[in-house]
């Protein structure tokens, strides 16, 4: 026989501690989107991503501060590696 387990959970109180607005795309010109999220990483890492002409131009900038690095960023890692997935997708031959 199972059991059944009731888990309760308050919704409006999950709801009001999801950031929808992280993950929102902005467009920061040249024809290129990035999350509020990335954009908040890549500027408390001060790397000029307003500068880049392309998402590849951001990925080396992040890559190249990574490398430069003593320990594993994993915010920089996490926003390269979405980066890269968007870039391949947006860009690969279909």
């Amino acid at each position: 026989m199972a059991t059944h387990v009731n888990n309760d959970y308050d919704i409006k109180a999950l709801l009001s501690e999801v950031d929808f607005q992280k993950n929102s795309f902005k467009d920061i010109g040249n024809g290129l989107l990035l999350t509020n999220r990335e954009i908040e990483v890549l500027s408390k890492n001060k790397i000029s991503y307003q500068e880049c002409q392309s998402l590849k131009e951001i990925i080396y900038r992040v890559e190249d501060l990574i490398s430069d690095m003593d320990i594993v960023d994993e915010e920089l890692d996490e926003i390269s590696q979405s980066i890269s997935e968007r870039d391949y997708y947006q860009n690969t031959n279909k």
